[in-house]
Formats: structure tokens, C-alpha cells, sequence
């Protein structure tokens, strides 16, 4: 279905190339002179923006592997380090962490696209199979990447999900040793994810590759699922198919940019800026958004293997559609049964992802295990009788009978943001307060908040204050280092101001040329130190608890909002749970009721899980002297703590909402033009 190349060389160079390698007239064959039906409709963009997806991951992920540390004692530090000292190091981590998240939105309305239009069926079968074998590939590269962080939701994740393996039999606990490289998951496990991470996206290429051969072999779908009969009924691939997917990439780039400068870590969890610890569990482990539908499948089944095979199988019956579909017609347009039927598929599996995120019990355990029995029955029961029962609306007599009109385009954008809305509802973070009967922090009004907001320097200041006195006695800031307090967006301290800070800390270093360690006044490229030696000394000095460091704890912690709020926190770029939690838990010291057991040594907080936390009440009245005058109250010490602690977390916050102003900008800009320039090119072809 290539094009008939008209190319003709003019330099004495291409005439010698193309007679001995015709690249030139290949490539105008197959992208220029293509012949594209002249009725595809904006679904079919998504083409085009997966493509465009695998390039950003593979660019931004070759420059993350340049400083990424591949050991288990290093990953998460390295991560860090990324995000807060190389050059746009926020940038490329954000953009290839929501890239992730973006390359499965397009390509889930890719296959939906695939299912609704018949783009599996004859003679695209092959096509068909190598986009399942591409997304199976996807699968795989996703989950290994989701470790590398070495979080507490990538290593309890990972446990989880390897260990599904050994319900085999025989061959389990053989395979699922030799995928830890050991007999727990460790540095070995994460250096071999890492090597498959980085390998399995040039397979992801070659698999494209093949899948666009596939594709310029039997031609392009389109939405009246017949096929192109005269020339009339396509339009040269360039530059029609090419401004019209512009328009729909420059679109969906101003959705992913969204999440990258302004809710850049809505679609990830919490836990996973915890440090891993093999020896605390998380109280719900989750994967990412993009496989919960397949895990709330795997959880719906009793029993272990079955439900690892049911796991395997709801993603490998895929690639048997077009033989399970037994109907003539391509198009659901012209299949009024198929069409709904086709619906109430698509809310069976947004059903199946809101339950994957949900407890293994109770309730959402029987809706699982109903809507995974829907899964199974559309495609091996529904499908086949109702192509064989279902009569069919009469289809055009040719592709250019078929032009989509603006009522389809507007419900195109209607069905594409009832799917976002979908897959935000049940990508919402796990809770980290509201559990175990613990009320919601109220929410607060931050300076930070908003596409505009921007640190108070004298709050960061006054809460660089509170912890310096009340909360490094206990908690380190380890990934902060004393040059940050003079570096924009911060407190706005000088650099002078920032080194005599520096110089109050003794930092231990050498060895000296007589081989031993001593001491030294901090400088200004030295991290914060931790205030014990030691995890086991900060515990014997806190009956038994580990003081967590503050650097990244802002992000580290959260909580469910709730129905329709986490619709309403993408619009308005809400994303200061972390910050209300900590602030409310500051507050949140009471009496214990007489009901409540409370362990020996533990203090009671409404607002932490569990309400028993180790950690004594830490601030009071008046315990801090503020020389600007700012009331020296509790609930304004927590908020300037907190602000503060916000800054440690996200030092380039204000940078980041800064040039994504800017890019936005440009976008809404570039998006007009396109467009404009696509009505202008496909005046003719209407």
C-alpha cells in the first residue's frame, strides 16, 4: 500500500545514492506519496503521538541512565541527586515518569480505537498481533522501569509482582530466584531490571518498525471500516495525514505538559519518595495506574496460579480478536448492538482499574471477580454470537461517502475526557491519612499553590528557623545541602549567610593523611547531616523509632480527597496534600479516648494512620521567637515548617511552574496554527 514514489534525485550525490540505496524514494513512498484514507478522524492521531511518546522516553531516558546509579544502596540517592542537581534534571525525570503514564494513555485509546472501528480484522491480522506483542513489550519495560527508583512502592511492588511467578509449578520458585538473582529481592534484582529496562525499548522499536511495515503492507483502516476503491478515496499522507496529526500531537502534548509542570506527581504514589525498606510493609501495595485493571483480574481469582494465568490470558486473548469476532463488518458505526456493547466494555475495564487500587476485600473483592467475568465473557462469548445474531446497518458505497462530520469530532473529545476523567480516578493516590478511622486534613491555602504560586521567602525563612530549633535534633534534610538556601526559589538567603549556617555544623570527613577521620566546620557544598551516626543510634534514642528525614517528606506523604475532588485538583493544579497532612499531624496531638489502647511510649494523633505515633508533640506556643512579628502560635509554626519543608521537597518548584508557563504558551500558540494551517490544507480534500 506504499505510494507510487514520484521522487526524482537532483543532486549528482542522491542520483548516485538512490542507484545504489533508494532511501529517498522509500521514504517518499511510504510517508509522502502514501495514499491515506481521506476519512480518518482525529483517533487516528494517536498513531502518530505513541510514536512521538517512544521518542521522548528514549531521549530523556538515555540522559536519566547517565546519571542513574544501578545499586540498591544508591538508586534512590541518585534519583535525587538528579532532581535537584543536574541542570533540568526535574524536567527530564518529570517528563519521563509522565511520559510512562502518557505513552499508556494514547496507547490504550490506540487498541479502544483498534476495537471499536475493527482494525483487527482481515488482512490486518498480523498488524493486529505485533501492536498486542508491542504493548506486552510496553508492560514489561514499564514495570521495570517503576523499580529502578528503588522507592517503597517500586520494592514492595516488585515483590509482589515477581513473586506471582512462583504459583507455577515446578518451574516457580526456580524462576522467581533467578529473577532476584538471590533469595530476596536486592541489588542484583535491580541491576538486572535495570539492564532489561534499558534494552527492551530498542525491542519496542524494532517491534514499530515491524507494526508500520505491517501497516503500509495492507493500508490503514479507517472509520467506515471499507476499503479505499478509487483515488478519491485517499489523500497523499503528506501533507494531509501529517498537519492533521500535528494538530492532534500538539493537543495531546499540552495534556502531558500539564502533568509535567503542574501536577507532575498526580499519576505516581507517595511511598515512592520513601527510601526502600524491606523490612516495613506499605499498608496497600499498588502498581502504576496503567496495570491496575489486570491486577484487580489477578486479585479476582482465589486461587494463586489460576489467577496469574487469568492475568496472562486477559492480555494474550487479545491477540486471537480476529478470529472471535465472527461479524462482516468492520466499523462499529454500522453495528448498533456491537456499539453499545462496546461501551459498556470500555466501563467494565475502567471498573476493573478504580478496583485494582481499591483492598483486596470485602465488597470490591465480588466486583472484581463480576467484572472479570464480563472481561473474558465479551470476548469469548459476546463477540462471536453477536457477529453471527447482530443485523448490521448498510455500509457506504465508498470512503468518500463516509467525510466525518463535526458532530463525530465533538463527541470524540466528549469520549476522550470521559476517559482522562477515567484514568485520574483511579490513578489517585493511595491514602496515607483518612485510614483507620483518621479524619481528612482540612485544606489550607498555600503561596505555593497554583499555576502562579511561588514560595514566601520570609515563611521558608521562619521555618528553616523552627527547624533548626525544635526539629533537627531528631530529623535529618539529607538531600539538601547548604548552598540550596541561597539558590533562587528558595528562602533567599545570601551566600555569606548560607556558609555561616554551614560552618554551625561539624561534618565528619577524611580520611587524613594519617588514615584517620575528624571533624570540620560544614561548607556550603556539604548535605545537612543527620543528627545520629547511625539508624540504629536515632532509634535507641527514640524508644525504638526511626525519626525520618524531612528532605523529601512533603511528597512522601498524602491522602484521598475524594469524589469529585481529585477531578476537580487536575483543573486546578491542586497538589498540596503532602503539605496539609504534615501540617495537620503537627496540630493533631490529643488525649487518647478511654477506649483507645494506647502502646507504652506512643503519643496519640488524630490524624496519623493508626492515630499511635512515636514522635512526643513537638511544638507549642509560643517555643519559637519570630523577630518579624508573625504570630509565634502553633498552627502558624506547623504552616511555616511545613512551607519550608514543601521547599526541601521541591526546591525547583517555582522554576518548574515558571517555564511551564511558557511552554503552555507556546503550545495553545503552536496548537492555532496547526490547526489552521490543516483547515487550510484540507479545504480541497472536503
Amino acid at each position: 500500500m506504499s505510494g507510487h514514489s514520484t521522487y526524482l534525485p537532483q543532486s549528482g550525490f542522491a542520483k548516485w545514492l538512490e542507484a545504489r540505496l533508494p532511501i529517498f524514494s522509500f521514504v517518499h513512498g511510504s510517508f509522502v506519496a502514501y495514499p491515506s484514507p481521506r476519512n480518518l478522524n482525529y483517533w487516528w492521531t494517536f498513531g502518530g503521538i505513541l510514536s512521538l511518546m517512544l521518542v521522548v522516553q528514549l531521549l530523556t531516558g538515555i540522559v536519566l541512565v547517565m546519571h542513574y546509579t544501578p545499586h540498591a544502596d544508591m538508586a534512590f540517592k541518585s534519583v535525587e541527586a538528579l532532581m535537584r542537581d543536574v541542570n533540568y534534571g526535574w524536567l527530564l525525570r518529570y517528563l519521563h515518569s509522565n511520559g510512562a503514564s502518557m505513552f499508556f494513555v494514547a496507547v490504550y485509546i490506540h487498541m479502544f480505537r483498534g476495537l471499536y472501528y475493527g482494525s483487527y480484522k482481515a488482512p490486518r491480522e498480523v498488524l493486529w498481533i505485533l501492536g498486542v506483542i508491542i504493548y506486552l513489550l510496553m508492560m514489561a519495560t514499564g514495570f521495570l522501569g517503576y523499580t529502578l527508583p528503588w522507592g517503597q512502592m517500586s520494592y514492595w511492588g516488585a515483590t509482589v509482582i515477581t513473586n506471582f511467578f512462583s504459583a507455577f509449578p515446578f518451574i516457580g520458585e526456580p524462576l522467581v530466584t533467578w529473577l532476584w538473582g538471590g533469595y530476596a529481592i536486592g541489588n542484583p534484582t535491580l541491576q538486572r531490571f535495570f539492564s532489561l529496562h534499558y534494552l527492551l525499548p530498542f525491542v519496542i522499536v524494532g517491534a514499530v518498525v515491524l507494526h508500520v511495515w505491517a501497516l503500509h503492507v495492507v493500508g490503514q483502516n479507517n472509520p467506515a471500516g471499507v476499503e479505499p476503491r478509487t483515488a478519491k478515496d485517499t489523500v497523499p499522507f503528506t501533507p494531509h495525514a501529517v498537519t492533521k496529526d500535528a494538530v492532534g500531537m500538539s493537543l495531546f502534548l499540552l495534556f502531558y505538559c500539564w502533568f509535567v509542570f503542574y501536577t507532575p506527581n498526580f499519576l505516581g504514589h507517595a511511598d515512592n519518595y520513601i527510601p526502600a525498606n524491606p523490612g516495613v510493609t506499605p499498608a496497600h501495595i499498588v502498581p502504576e495506574w496503567y496495570y491496575l485493571p489486570f491486577y484487580a483480574i489477578l486479585r479476582a481469582i482465589p486461587n494463586k496460579l489460576m489467577g496469574v494465568i487469568a492475568l496472562f490470558a486477559s492480555i494474550g486473548i487479545l491477540a486471537f480478536l480476529p478470529w472471535l469476532d465472527t461479524s462482516k463488518v468492520r466499523s462499529a458505526r454500522y453495528r448498533p448492538i456491537y456499539r453499545q456493547l462496546f461501551w459498556i466494555f470500555v466501563a467494565v475495564c475502567l471498573g476493573l482499574g478504580w478496583l485494582g487500587a481499591k483492598p483486596a476485600e470485602g465488597g470490591y473483592v465480588l466486583a472484581a471477580r463480576v467484572l472479570t467475568i464480563y472481561y473474558f465473557a465479551h470476548f469469548l462469548i459476546i463477540m462471536p454470537l453477536v457477529g453471527k445474531l447482530e443485523k448490521t446497518r448498510p455500509l457506504p458505497n465508498s470512503i468518500s461517502e463516509d467525510i466525518l462530520g463535526r458532530k463525530t469530532v465533538a463527541a470524540m473529545l466528549v469520549a476522550f475526557a470521559v476517559f482522562a476523567a477515567g484514568l485520574v480516578g483511579f490513578a489517585a493516590p493511595a491514602s496515607a491519612a483518612g485510614e483507620h478511622g483518621a479524619p481528612v486534613p482540612p485544606s489550607l491555602s498555600w503561596s505555593f499553590a497554583g499555576p502562579f504560586g511561588k514560595f514566601d521567602k520570609a515563611q521558608l525563612q521562619r521555618g528553616f528557623k523552627i527547624y533548626k530549633e525544635v526539629c533537627a535534633g531528631c530529623h535529618g534534610l539529607g538531600y539538601v545541602a547548604f548552598r540550596n538556601l541561597a539558590e533562587p526559589g528558595g528562602p533567599g538567603y545570601s551566600e555569606a549567610q548560607a556558609a555561616a549556617v554551614a560552618a554551625e555544623y561539624n561534618i565528619k570527613d577524611g580520611p587524613n593523611d594519617a588514615g584517620d577521620m575528624f571533624e570540620r566546620p560544614g561548607r556550603l557544598a556539604d548535605a545537612f547531616p543527620s543528627p545520629f551516626p547511625n539508624d540504629n543510634a536515632a532509634r535507641a534514642a527514640n524508644g525504638g523509632a526511626l525519626p525520618p528525614d524531612l528532605s523529601i517528606i512533603a511528597k512522601a506523604r498524602t491522602y484521598e480527597r475524594g469524589f469529585p475532588w481529585f477531578l476537580i485538583d487536575i483543573v486546578t493544579q491542586y497538589q498540596e496534600q503532602g503539605p496539609n497532612y504534615v501540617t495537620a499531624l503537627l496540630q493533631g496531638y490529643e488525649d487518647a479516648p478511654g477506649d483507645f489502647n494506647l502502646p507504652a511510649g506512643a503519643n496519640y494523633n488524630k490524624y496519623f494512620p493508626g492515630h499511635a505515633i512515636g514522635m512526643p508533640q513537638p511544638l507549642s506556643d509560643g517555643q519559637v521567637t519570630y523577630e518579624d512579628g508573625s504570630p509565634q502560635t502553633l498552627e502558624q509554626y506547623a504552616k511555616d515548617v511545613t512551607a519550608f519543608l514543601m521547599w526541601t521537597a521541591e526546591p525547583h518548584l517555582e522554576a518548574r511552574k515558571r517555564l511551564g508557563l511558557q511552554v503552555m504558551i507556546f503550545l495553545l500558540v503552536l496548537s492555532g496554527l496547526l490547526y489552521f494551517t490543516k483547515k487550510r490544507v484540507w479545504a480541497s480534500a472536503h
